[in-house]
């Protein structure tokens, strides 16, 4: 294998090559080049190599990393993004490890390549070189059958409770309605709006919540343009008569469905909102068959059992460079 390390600042140079690799294997959306440049733009501290390897003149592995401390490499990944930013072929991955670590100059003891999906990266045996350990399970939802079916398999609980609130809401006179934005034209007010329903609860308060003006708020909004300008992004916006009760910022091929980030208005939390959008989103992907999985990403909370119970595990991989960079990192890790 025969190894390009460029500054990340490179990458749009670069953005075809990985976008066709990323094809050539799982097609993630979250791995596509629209997704990763604003990641770079919004997130990078600049130090980031870009690792280019070729075999043959073919590039068959891509990642983006940077060092951590003395001897250890990891995968570039800022909190926005669920899975690493890492496009390889999988059955080249040992070797193309073991090449990288010959590869980067100065002390490399490990490599570390955090947050994988098992279903785009499937998850190696270890060995004395190389392990990997569980991160969060994650969720999707498969469309198959009908909603009626889908939705007659959901718990007792959450079906009785979805009827009830929306009685109530029907009681005192509040008509609901989901709106779904596709025009790349409105995104930047759609992420402004998403930005004032999250900033007013408790994000504000930590320091979290999206903001046209903050870097979450400067990514969303790169992501949803430039996704939307390929008819891949959906923001879902859910009324309380006029008042804006839930909304979901979403991207989609002609497969999947993320949804990358929900926000709710908290003054309505007892009637949820957001469970009341996704009710009704999730009968309209069923009933036209849009999408064939609606994935989740983010830890597997309580909620997301209510709603589905195809679970899996995400992992991160740690792979030494020698026996002796095992022993030298383990010790270290210990002192």
């Amino acid at each position: 294998m025969k190894w390009s390390l460029l500054p990340v600042n490179e990458f749009n140079n670069y953005s075809e090559q990985w976008d066709a690799l990323n094809k050539s294997n799982s097609n993630s959306l979250l791995l596509a080049s629209d997704f990763v440049i604003p990641l770079i733009d919004n997130f990078s501290t600049g130090k980031e190599i870009l690792a280019i390897a070729r075999q043959n003149e073919l590039v068959v592995a891509m990642f983006i990393i940077t060092k951590k401390q003395t001897g250890v490499w990891e995968s570039f990944q800022p909190s926005q993004a669920p899975i690493s930013m890492s496009v390889y072929t999988n059955e080249l991955l040992v070797d193309t490890l073991k090449s990288l670590c010959k590869t980067l100059k100065g002390l490399t003891l490990m490599l570390g390549i955090t947050q994988l999906d098992p279903d785009i990266s499937s998850r190696p045996e270890s060995s004395s070189k190389l392990n990997t350990i569980d991160y969060i399970q994650t969720s999707r939802i498969s469309v198959i059958g009908s909603f009626e079916e889908y939705w007659q398999k959901r718990g007792k609980n959450l079906r009785q409770n979805m009827n009830k609130q929306r009685n109530r809401l029907k009681k005192n006179g509040i008509d609901t309605k989901l709106e779904i934005i596709t025009d790349p034209d409105k995104m930047i007010n759609a992420i402004i709006d998403y930005g004032n329903l999250e900033s007013s609860g408790w994000k504000l308060d930590s320091g979290t919540a999206v903001n046209i003006e903050n870097q979450q708020g400067m990514f969303y909004k790169q992501v949803m343009e430039r996704f939307a300008h390929k008819k891949q992004a959906s923001v879902y916006k859910y009324w309380y008569g006029n008042d804006n009760a839930a909304m979901d910022l979403c991207i989609h091929n002609a497969e999947t469905i993320i949804i990358l980030k929900t926000t709710y208005n908290e003054e309505f939390k007892s009637s949820s909102p957001a469970m009341l959008m996704r009710q009704e989103s999730f009968e309209a992907i069923f009933e036209n068959k849009t999408y064939q999985k609606i994935e989740f990403y983010g830890k597997v909370m309580e909620w997301h059992k209510r709603w589905t119970d195809e679970i899996r595990t995400m992992y991160h991989l740690n792979f030494y460079c020698s026996s002796l960079a095992s022993f030298l990192y383990k010790l270290l890790r210990k002192s």
